[in-house]
């Protein structure tokens, strides 16, 4: 019997931080992470970036290319994949599993006229989903 594709796990923020810079440079070494990260965070250590990372690949956040000297990290999930996860997760805590009430709660502060133009016409381009 096949067995059914598990759910991405559930990163903690500091992870999400991380999987952002490298769904955005792709594969990367921690050395290259790091440097990534520092422009936001400069206190922030080499270590802790490399601890967090080998966590993250022990939850299977992350895959590990060990061929080369400097391992190479690679998110083992995309990004619209796992961003589903999160917002199903969410909705179904934080709005009684209502992705209206979701959308509703969004909108309701948080978004320009401009954004919502397009919202509407991104509705209107697509009126089944």
């Amino acid at each position: 019997m096949p067995r059914k594709p598990t759910k991405p796990p559930k990163p903690t923020t500091a992870e999400l931080d991380l999987l952002r810079v490298i769904w955005r440079l792709g594969p990367s070494t921690v050395k290259d992470i790091h440097h990534a990260r520092q422009a936001e965070r400069p206190d922030l250590a080499y270590a802790t970036v490399l601890r967090l990372m080998q966590v993250m690949h022990g939850k299977g956040l992350l895959v590990r290319d060990e061929n080369q000297r400097s391992h190479i990290y690679a998110a083992a999930h995309a990004q619209d994949a796992l961003q589903t996860n999160l917002l199903k997760d969410l909705i179904h805590k934080a709005f009684a599993g209502s992705g209206k009430d979701l959308v509703l709660a969004a909108l309701s502060d948080h978004v320009t006229g401009k954004e919502r133009e397009e919202i509407k016409r991104f509705l209107k381009e697509n009126p089944d989903g």
